[in-house]
């Protein structure tokens, strides 16, 4: 009889990751910071159970995007009254909010679920180099 491995609260280790966005490709970054937080990357990996790891972007207003998305990506959101459809394009919504860009591109990656949504409170964004979480992350 086969058991599958389940781990236990003991034996789960959340490291913390640093990801350089400058000069990368959105959806090949967002991917990849996907996989680290769901931990697709070790080898324990059992969905369903918090395993990865607490991703810090740094540099996210230097991201790069292939062909014309600049000004024909555009990201919506509705205040819930009539007529309160607010548009913003991609290139204008990276130089007010460079960490919605990449927030909204993970969450698009993760399934839909309470899991998910205690997934993406490990990802931390910021638009410049500097960072407050220098004492979590191991050199």
């Amino acid at each position: 009889m086969y058991k599958s491995y389940y781990p236990k609260a003991s034996e789960i280790q959340n490291d913390w990751v640093v990801v350089d966005a400058a000069g990368q490709n959105l959806g090949r970054l967002t991917a990849r910071i996907a996989a680290l937080l769901l931990g697709k990357h070790k080898p324990t990996f059992t969905p369903g159970v918090p395993m990865g790891d607490y991703v810090v972007v740094i540099n996210a207003s230097q991201i790069t995007y292939t062909g014309d998305k600049a000004i024909e990506k555009m990201y919506h959101k509705h205040s819930g009254y009539p007529g309160g459809l607010k548009s913003i394009s991609l290139r204008d919504q990276l130089q007010k909010h460079p960490d919605r860009v990449i927030r909204d591109a993970v969450w698009g990656m993760l399934p839909k679920n309470k899991f998910s949504r205690h997934i993406i409170k490990r990802l931390k964004v910021y638009g410049g180099p500097e960072h407050p979480h220098g004492a979590q992350v191991k050199k």
